[in-house]
């Protein structure tokens, strides 16, 4: 008799205790992320400025007394494979929190499970407007990433300053990122421009390999300069295939890339092929010199911990996706879904790039961008940006 009220009392604590690794003293936090294919050039840079933030936490102690703990995944960019990985998280795993994705398919695919399981999660890339779009926007899903209409806007304001530039060609992945970003961008270029013209509009499939037809197209058409969201390994094929053809020649370089083509990670897998001259944006860059010494220390400790001379760009929105994680932890002085999820609306921490707010109307942080123009460094083998602008999204986020 005694043995079976022990083992029910025990039976009754296990149930009463939280599921996952919180239980033991460490929070679990599963992080699906393009590890292979073109976007690994982005994923993999994330995964580690996300880990180099948990360390920088456990170091001091951790968070609610508790330690933090990655469980990384492999999306392969692929929106079902995201979703088989966010629920093996989830329920093999058990995770307490879920950060990452990276396309604008996976992310809004991974956002339902999340819903379903009641588990918080923060997208630190995944840009589309549909996200955080009214119809899909639930107590559980935050974004730390810019989105499809800050970015097309401030693009659209790089290409208006250029008063010779009367025609302008587009060309985007067909799927919900390019199509949001370029959306976006042509209906403010022509609030601004009215006097500019699209003249052509290219859609390759994400992932296409062969971009030739698309760039003959193009340059049929004679625009007087081009708007890309083409990002990661595409890109950098993209610009190959483009620059022995004379497209950049043709547009003489009035080409402005969204899609961080102006990342260290794309300058570097391109070398000297980079088209030197046009614009382009990152999200983050080693060089801001009118930058805040948060992001000097940052820089500093980032080429500490990857052992690069010049640090990638992208780790920084996986740091600043679990800064905003731990914030909210410490806010809600708790660990349980409901209660961080609710700290995260109109929650703020700062940043290496300064104060970051995630607005509680639409869960999304005020995340700029840098825009700059990419030119050849002397002292590096691969294009650097100059003229840089980290650009306030907030006059473009409504």
């Amino acid at each position: 008799m005694s043995r079976r009220i022990a083992t029910a009392a025990a039976a009754a604590l296990a149930l009463a205790l939280p599921l996952g690794a919180a239980a033991q003293g460490t929070l679990k936090i599963g992080f699906p992320m393009i590890l292979s294919g073109p976007g690994a050039l982005f994923g993999e840079p994330t995964v580690k400025g996300a880990q180099m933030l948990v360390d920088e936490v456990n170091a001091k102690g951790g968070v609610a007394g508790k330690k933090l703990q990655l469980v990384v995944r492999d999306t392969k960019g692929n929106a079902d494979e995201a979703v088989r990985v966010t629920r093996e998280l989830i329920l093999k795993e058990n995770v307490d929190f879920v950060v990452g994705t990276l396309t604008s398919a996976e992310g809004p695919a991974v956002s339902p499970i999340a819903k379903e399981n009641k588990i918080v999660f923060i997208a630190p890339i995944t840009k589309t407007d549909q996200l955080t779009s009214p119809a899909n926007l639930h107590p559980y899903v935050f974004r730390t990433a810019a989105t499809t209409t800050t970015e097309g806007r401030s693009a659209a304001e790089v290409i208006a300053k250029w008063k010779q530039v009367k025609t302008v060609g587009t060309i985007s992945y067909d799927y919900a990122y390019g199509q949001d970003v370029t959306k976006s961008f042509v209906e403010h270029l022509k609030k601004i421009r009215p006097d500019i013209s699209i003249v052509d509009q290219q859609w390759p499939k994400l992932g296409e390999q062969e971009y030739t037809p698309f760039i003959n197209a193009q340059m049929g058409k004679k625009p007087d300069a081009i708007f890309s969201s083409l990002w990661g390994g595409g890109f950098v094929t993209y610009a190959k295939q483009a620059k022995p053809v004379g497209l950049f020649d043709a547009v003489k370089y009035n080409f402005v890339a969204a899609g961080e083509a102006g990342s260290v990670e794309s300058a570097k897998a391109m070398g000297q092929d980079y088209p030197f001259g046009i614009w382009a944006n990152s999200y983050d860059v080693f060089n801001w010199d009118a930058g805040p010494k948060s992001h000097k220390d940052y820089i500093a400790r980032i080429k500490a911990y990857t052992k690069e001379e010049v640090p990638s760009s992208w780790p920084l929105v996986g740091y600043m996706a679990m800064q905003a994680l731990v914030a909210a932890i410490e806010k809600a002085k708790s660990t349980e879904n409901d209660k961080v999820a609710a700290a995260l609306l109109g929650i703020s921490w700062e940043s290496p790039i300064g104060k970051q707010t995630i607005r509680a109307k639409d869960h999304n942080a005020n995340r700029g961008q840098f825009w700059g123009k990419m030119q050849k460094d002397a002292k590096l083998p691969f294009a650097t940006m100059s003229q840089i602008q980290y650009v306030d999204p907030l006059p473009f986020m409504d």
